[in-house]
């Protein structure tokens, strides 16, 4: 075989997620499992039988249009106009993909070529520095620091060059909970269009904004053309094993992302993409609902948390709480994430691994709260050991 690695050298550093070690020492272990931000609990039931009524009626059990069935793309245009104001063509400008996952791999793939710089977000959900590097892409970290976790943007301006070719948002911002205001969004869209870069923006926690509310950076003045906006089904329905996502942007750029796209998954979750169009039309109510439920259990874990000794810092968006692990006498997030389960039977996320700049991230650690309120309980009083 030579002395040739067999991975790609580009994915080196890149093997088992942290997601999938975790998750595996949280069932080794039967451990409460704060890690991986998957529901304990399944979303509405009535888009549960749409799905089932899908499959056994033959909606969808064979390959699906490539961009996604047109209810599903009328559905997500449907969406965008009635909770942002964007108005999109549901043939040319909406674009079904396998979760946002598959969305993100894709347009990074289809517009990034090597040799460019890729300014993201730090710490960053693992995802991105891998479809960077296959892309041949260098990724430039902006990195958001505690307590705030606010972007500088000075920074962020003088991190541009000419190689800059794009900027990968992500708000709400996972692992953080960081809600961009319409001023930091403002400026890095001047920054946008006065460099000419494009902007893809990962924004699957749209509806789990606290306080702000979301606002969308192609509604911006001169972002529409340059900006691919991404999201999904699985994080505000509840249905993460659908892997259900989406891409809208103006149809030259769906063109682009659509031609990567169509060879990586092709197809997927056909008759789940019927459910998901009745999912995006399901009255204010549940929207309303689900955001309050999710942030009464974010109170629920992070008074838990605090009074366990953590540093707590309140997400202003998505379903995860990141913490210092400092006054607990800890200093390496990911020692005490690994040692963890045997501690107190409670599984977590070190920060850490979303970072280059690792000193930044070292003794942060991240808990999810989209768990049931007796297991968010339970792993409260196992942390009290700590």
């Amino acid at each position: 075989m030579g002395a040739r690695p067999l991975l790609n050298r580009r994915l080196s550093g890149l093997g088992t997620t942290i997601f999938a070690e975790m998750s595996a020492l949280a069932t080794a272990t039967g451990s409460i499992n704060l890690g991986q931000g998957f529901p304990d609990t399944d979303g509405p039931r009535e888009i549960a039988q749409a799905a089932a009524d899908a499959v056994l009626t033959g909606k969808g059990n064979q390959y699906p249009p490539g961009p996604g069935i047109p209810e599903l793309r009328q559905a997500i245009a449907e969406h965008q106009q009635r909770f942002h104001g964007l108005s999109y063509d549901p043939d040319t400008e909406v674009l079904v993909t396998a979760g946002a996952t598959e969305a993100i791999a894709a347009a990074l793939l289809a517009l990034l070529e090597p040799g460019d710089e890729v300014i993201a977000f730090e710490p960053f959900y693992d995802s991105y520095a891998a479809c960077i590097a296959m892309a041949g892409a260098t990724r430039v970290p902006l990195t958001l620091r505690a307590p705030s976790f606010r972007p500088d943007l000075d920074e962020l301006r003088a991190l541009i060059t000419p190689r800059t070719r794009l900027l990968l948002i992500n708000s709400p911002h996972n692992p953080t909970g960081l809600v961009l205001t319409p001023g930091e969004l403002t400026t890095i869209a001047e920054l946008a269009i006065e460099h000419d870069l494009l902007v893809v923006t990962d924004e699957v926690y749209e509806h789990l904004v606290f306080a702000t509310g979301h606002h969308p950076i192609a509604a911006l003045p001169g972002m529409r053309e340059r900006t691919v906006s991404i999201s999904s089904a699985g994080k505000t329905f509840s249905f993460t094993g659908w892997k259900v996502g989406w891409v809208t942007a103006s149809s030259a750029l769906i063109s682009a992302v659509r031609t990567a796209k169509q060879y990586l998954t092709y197809v997927s979750a056909g008759p789940f993409q019927y459910a998901v169009a009745e999912a995006l039309r399901l009255p204010d109510s549940y929207f309303d609902s689900f955001r309050a439920d999710l942030l009464r259990k974010r109170d629920l874990l992070a008074g838990g948390l605090a009074s366990a000794g953590f540093q707590v810092f309140h997400p202003e968006g998505t379903y995860f709480i990141t913490t210092d692990i400092t006054p607990l006498g800890e200093k390496d997030g990911l020692e005490f994430c690994r040692s963890l389960p045997e501690r107190c039977g409670v599984v977590a996320i070190p920060n850490v691994v979303f970072y280059d700049n690792t000193e930044a991230g070292r003794s942060l650690v991240r808990f999810t709260f989209c768990k049931r309120d007796d297991v968010i309980t339970e792993a409260v009083a196992r942390l009290q050991q700590l």
